[in-house]
């Protein structure tokens, strides 16, 4: 039996990211689960994520790295809780800084590979590290993120 992914416990209010809700049918879908101390995902790029041939989209693997962070997040809230994150009430966060280096061309013609891990827990602000790896590569990393206003999840 498989986990569920951090975003599989989302409220249906919230589950209709681009990147990582589950009721996006047309979104990325992706899905995060604890390694240890670190959150992973993995996701496999289609040739319309090309940026130029060969090579993914930098908006892609901003996105990627953007939700995979915002999961990890609540769910390192929920452990730093010790609850499980079908427990109320539920913690989502959204981004509250984006800066990604893009250390190199990253190439489409395989899986990507994300690893993050938590710096900083400080209130509503959760500071994730988030790196992006294909072919054993890191290409890209980082974020910082707040929890959603309680109305949000209303």
């Amino acid at each position: 039996m498989v986990a569920k992914a951090f975003q599989d416990y989302y409220p249906d209010q919230v589950s209709h990211c681009y990147g990582c809700g589950r009721l996006n049918e047309h979104g990325l879908q992706i899905k995060s689960y604890w390694d240890g101390d670190e959150a992973v995902c993995t996701f496999q790029p289609r040739p319309y994520h090309t940026a130029i041939p060969g090579y993914v989209y930098g908006g892609l693997i901003a996105s990627l790295i953007d939700c995979h962070a915002t999961g990890t997040a609540a769910a390192a809230a929920f452990r730093a809780e010790g609850r499980a994150m079908d427990t109320e009430p539920a913690h989502r966060f959204v981004t509250a800084s984006l800066h990604v280096d893009y250390l190199r061309p990253t190439p489409i013609d395989g899986p990507l590979h994300l690893r993050a891990r938590i710096k900083e827990i400080k209130g509503r602000k959760v500071t994730v590290s988030v790196t992006l790896s294909a072919a054993g590569e890191v290409c890209a990393r980082e974020v910082v993120t707040v929890e959603m206003p309680e109305h949000f999840l209303a």
